[in-house]
């Protein structure tokens, strides 16, 4: 019977290695219960009544599903009182989340989308959860601000989402390589099934919401269009385009078959800074693209290079297979842009 390495297993292993610390291990470890208690809560669905609307809006001005603030309150319970954490912050609250007084402050940054795609929850399609840590700068007796955050991606020490779908899954990255775990419904345990995941170099599908094409600059129509015109065009080959409008599911497609994901800079998201968040979805998703091998952009600047302003600070975001995500950002450098 071949042994099966498990998610506590896989991170002693890193520890031993020397890439994990004891601190960092178990708020990795808390972050995946804490995942297997939302896979839990959504896939009950209908039957647990958390379906539908929530009656409220997130700092974002979104409209709330019920399962995005169950989701929220899974996370900061689950982290509050382990003593790894310095503070956390969340896309759904407006300023950064204090660890409650009765507990102790570690040295770590925890930031989060609880339901990343929640849209997508009463049509029972993929949603998931993101997450970044990042060092605390802090003493463990100081209260860190927002501005302790406001690291770039590349600070990231781990990052990672749980993709809800016919299986639970939970991909991480701690800088050396990306590895999935499968979670076993039976034991509650998740699984190291996907060790080393590269994004191939080589595709013919894409990911973009079409419905913003007149709102898309010239460098993205242009790249479309190479797309499009197919094995008659300069391209040679017949894309396809691929859509989930959850970029959890989108992103992990890109990761484990290949592909580009897009959600550009246009004239309907301009005055915001793009229409992703930086701290939340785009850092995570860059830094685990690239140590599979891909690459990640806004389109003029490294995703991972980008100095954060604001805790909610929007981006556009263009990641994926390298050669494609390369090719998009020359149209950005050329007289045409």
């Amino acid at each position: 019977m071949q042994h099966r390495v498990g998610f506590t297993q896989f991170l002693v292993g890193e520890q031993r290695a020397g890439r994990v610390p004891l601190d960092l291990r178990l708020l990795l470890e808390v972050v995946a219960h804490a995942a297997r208690a939302i896979g839990a809560a959504v896939s009950k669905g209908a039957l647990a009544g958390v379906l539908g609307e929530a009656g409220t809006e997130n700092v974002q001005g979104e409209a709330q599903k019920k399962l995005d603030v169950i989701a929220n309150e899974i996370l900061l319970r689950a982290n509050a009182w382990g003593g790894h954490l310095g503070a956390m912050a969340s896309e759904e609250a407006e300023t950064v989340c204090r660890i409650p007084s009765a507990y102790p402050r570690g040295d770590y940054l925890l930031l989060f989308d609880p339901l990343d795609g929640s849209s997508n929850i009463d049509i029972n399609a993929p949603v998931g959860t993101i997450f970044s840590v990042l060092r605390n700068p802090r003493r463990k007796d100081e209260e860190p601000a927002e501005a302790d955050f406001l690291q770039p991606g590349r600070a990231q020490l781990a990052a990672g989402y749980a993709i809800y779908g016919p299986s639970t899954q939970l991909v991480l990255t701690v800088g050396n390589g990306v590895h999935a775990f499968t979670l076993d419904r039976e034991t509650g345990d998740f699984i190291h099934t996907h060790p080393f995941m590269t994004v191939p170099a080589q595709t013919r599908e894409y990911a973009i919401n079409a419905s913003n094409m007149r709102h898309w600059e010239a460098p993205v129509r242009r790249y479309i269009a190479e797309l499009q015109q197919g094995r008659g065009g300069p391209r040679g080959v017949d894309f396809n385009m691929r859509w989930v409008a959850a970029m959890v599911a989108d992103v992990h497609r890109v990761l484990t078959r290949g592909g580009i994901f897009m959600y550009p800079l246009d004239e309907k998201c301009r005055a915001q800074g793009g229409r992703l968040r930086l701290m939340y979805e785009a850092n995570p998703m860059a830094l685990l693209v690239e140590q599979a091998g891909g690459a990640a952009s806004t389109g003029r600047e490294c995703i991972l290079d980008v100095v954060p302003q604001r805790l909610h600070q929007r981006v556009p975001v263009i990641l994926g297979s390298r050669h494609e995500v390369e090719r998009l950002v020359s149209f950005h450098g050329a007289p045409a842009a």
